[in-house]
């Protein structure tokens, strides 16, 4: 493995790299806006944000990169690498002040709807698919705005993807976490089943062959060593997130009764419903300044 990375170089390619800069530039300007006020960005998610991108870049202008026009299963780790990690930071760092100018936007706004469950996890898919159909994978191979265009819709779709489950976009109130659960579980099985049609099918891509042969491999293993590390990363990937499912739901569940108790000893209306969106959605603290406003008013009238 050292060999094959001392072999590579590094790239640059604005293509791909441009996007990158931009978001960070955008979401560094909003985070300033923020600073001060009851909606400033957490720390821990402004790092998240800016560690999805670095990692993003740093495969993008790696040796990683260089290799993975030469070796299949080195393309299947630099994309696992910025959907299931980069794009996956990413949305953590996003809060719902922050994403604000943008869905004020009509154009954006009406885009929300595709981070809705039922139509994310098939775009996901159609995408993760479309992209390892051999005409089209190896399009991208030899030309660079269709392999910029590759990388920017595995983020794009990844990241509409998590945000059903990590973003700060409000989800339908049956969305809870049993449904979460499902909607793990199935993405596991997308990816399952590309991975073992790569790891015992038969060999699709002919591109690689050159390089292939450069590090004296056959096309059936490094097209098998490629699902193979899916099917080893999908597993410990999944373990994680059904470990923050359950933390996740037990700290709403606490969180929604203590906004429900402290409605109740303000003499403020509150549904359990409401309660529970809003604690879905990460805005507990503005559903509690608002019941304080509430009461307030209430004492203006008396």
């Amino acid at each position: 493995m050292s060999a094959m990375v001392a072999s590579a170089s590094f790239t640059f390619a604005p293509l791909q790299l441009a996007p990158a800069a931009i978001s960070a530039g955008l979401y560094a300007k909003r985070v300033r806006t923020l600073r001060g006020t009851p909606r400033a960005v957490p720390g821990w998610r402004q790092a998240s944000f800016y560690a999805g991108v670095a990692l993003i870049v740093a495969v993008l202008v790696s040796p990683l990169s260089t290799l993975s026009d030469e070796l299949f299963w080195v393309h299947m780790v630099e994309h696992l690498i910025i959907s299931d990690a980069g794009a996956l930071l990413v949305v953590l760092g996003l809060t719902a002040p922050v994403i604000a100018p943008l869905l004020r936007i009509k154009l954006f706004d009406r885009l929300r709807v595709l981070a809705h469950p039922l139509v994310a996890l098939p775009l996901w898919a159609i995408d993760l698919y479309a992209w390892h159909v051999p005409a089209l994978h190896e399009a991208a191979l030899r030309h660079d705005g269709i392999h910029a265009l590759e990388h920017l819709c595995f983020i794009f779709f990844s990241a509409n993807m998590w945000m059903c489950l990590l973003g700060p976009l409000p989800q339908p109130a049956w969305f809870g976490t049993a449904w979460k659960a499902g909607y793990i579980v199935g993405v596991r099985l997308f990816g399952a089943i590309l991975a073992n049609t790569l790891l015992f099918g038969s060999t699709f891509y002919t591109a690689y062959a050159p390089g292939e042969a450069a590090h004296g491999i056959t096309a059936k293993s490094d097209q098998a060593i490629a699902g193979g590390i899916m099917d080893i990363e999908a597993p410990l990937l999944t373990v994680c997130l059904f470990c923050w499912l359950f933390l996740r739901a037990a700290r709403e569940s606490d969180e929604r009764q203590e906004l429900l108790d402290y409605a109740s000893a303000q003499g403020v209306a509150l549904t359990p419903e409401r309660a529970a969106r809003a604690v879905s959605a990460g805005r507990g603290g503005e559903l509690r300044a608002r019941i304080d406003r509430d009461r307030g008013r209430g004492r203006d009238r008396d």
